[in-house]
């Protein structure tokens, strides 16, 4: 099979950096169905492959220490399942770059004009939330979120050949943006719970649609809290390329 593939991954709106040109011809894997994500890649020029990641996304937000490296060991275990299931269904089709990523919303985070540290302040919990379970999970989060601060965090991860075990290679960061929601009246909480668009979102709102209407501002990254770090990503590739001998050389 050709491995000529920069047409289909590469778009004419790239930038011509190094990183892209080093991508040209190489099969970019994007491990997601988010359509989101997809249509941050086509931002920057890419257009990856979809396929999806089968992992069971299981593990234990408590058996970290950090909770901002629970989406990030999520990323590389979706990018890993992806990574290694390519390669034994087609060795000569094998990916050139796999990409993850995981989303979370943590409640109450410490907003960056506060002096005052939460873990000094026990009264004040962190809630992990992921995708509502149904309409009323998601106005129950909208109502923890509601006048408060929120952080949305998000692991990316790579991977890619090279040739020592496992095989491949992995890379990973976070990125991490606050989002501060107006005080909103109940009834507009329930009515965005009742439209359904935040069943779907980690936090239970988009922030890109008619969830804005709930946020009064975003601090850091706009398009994490959509879903994928473009910045930090295009970034990560350029140091990969620069400091990574291993990086797409096979």
């Amino acid at each position: 099979m050709s491995r000529d593939l920069s047409s289909r991954h590469i778009l004419p709106n790239a930038l011509p950096v190094p990183a892209i040109k080093k991508l040209a011809g190489k099969r970019i894997v994007l491990a997601s169905n988010s359509p989101r994500r997809r249509d941050i890649l086509r931002t920057i020029g890419l257009a990856p492959d979809i396929i999806p990641s089968t992992f069971e996304e299981n593990l234990s937000p408590a058996s970290f220490a950090d909770i901002h490296e629970y989406p990030v060991a999520t990323a590389s275990h979706k990018a890993v399942e992806v990574y290694e299931r390519l390669v034994a269904e087609d060795p000569d089709n094998a990916p050139d770059l796999v990409i993850a990523a995981d989303t979370v919303v943590l409640t109450h985070a410490q907003p960056s004009t506060s002096q005052t540290d939460y873990t000094l302040l026990p009264s004040v919990g962190q809630e992990l939330l992921e995708k509502p379970k149904d309409k009323a999970d998601n106005l129950r989060m909208l109502m923890d979120l509601n006048g408060q601060v929120c952080e949305v965090v998000t692991g990316v991860t790579l991977a890619y050949p090279i040739l020592t075990a496992p095989g491949y290679g992995i890379h990973s960061i976070d990125e991490r943006s606050l989002v501060y929601f107006a005080d909103n009246p109940q009834h507009f909480l329930q009515a965005y719970a009742d439209s359904g668009e935040g069943l779907d979102r980690a936090g239970g709102f988009a922030v890109q649609g008619m969830g804005g209407v709930l946020v009064r501002k975003v601090e850091g990254d706009y398009q994490n809290v959509v879903g994928f770090p473009m910045a930090s990503f295009f970034k990560l590739l350029d140091v990969l390329v620069e400091e990574d001998d291993d990086f797409l050389e096979m």
